[in-house]
């Protein structure tokens, strides 16, 4: 049996949600440092400007790109392997997002002091 919008019934939002993957993390050349504004599409809070140098702006872009790129190309644009795999395990980010990333990208599961060992 399917809803009014296509979702079985009961299912919730957060099950139905399309999150975007690259097909590999070193296509990820994104900006490391400096000021940034995120494209309306991706944040349309109003303040779409991040300071990349301050560790909570950091975090806080990464994971609004993460949540809200709608292809693969977004997430090319916006971030960065390196900065990614070290804030990978800090992240507040849906189960599933996290999931599907982890799911193509099994080494972001480790913490990064296990790879530099």
């Amino acid at each position: 049996m399917v809803g009014v919008n296509g979702a079985p019934p009961g299912s919730r939002y957060a099950d139905q949600r399309h999150y975007v993957v690259p097909s590999n993390l070193a296509d990820l050349r994104g900006p490391v440092g400096g000021t940034v504004t995120l494209d309306r599409s991706l944040d349309w809070s109003g303040d779409a400007t991040y300071d990349l140098d301050d560790a909570g702006d950091r975090q806080l872009m990464y994971q609004t790109v993460l949540n809200q790129a709608a292809t693969a190309e977004d997430l090319c644009r916006w971030l960065d392997c390196g900065v990614l795999r070290r804030l990978w395990p800090e992240l507040w980010l849906p189960s599933r997002l996290r999931a599907l990333w982890q799911s193509r990208f099994p080494e972001l599961a480790v913490p990064p002091r296990a790879l530099a060992g």
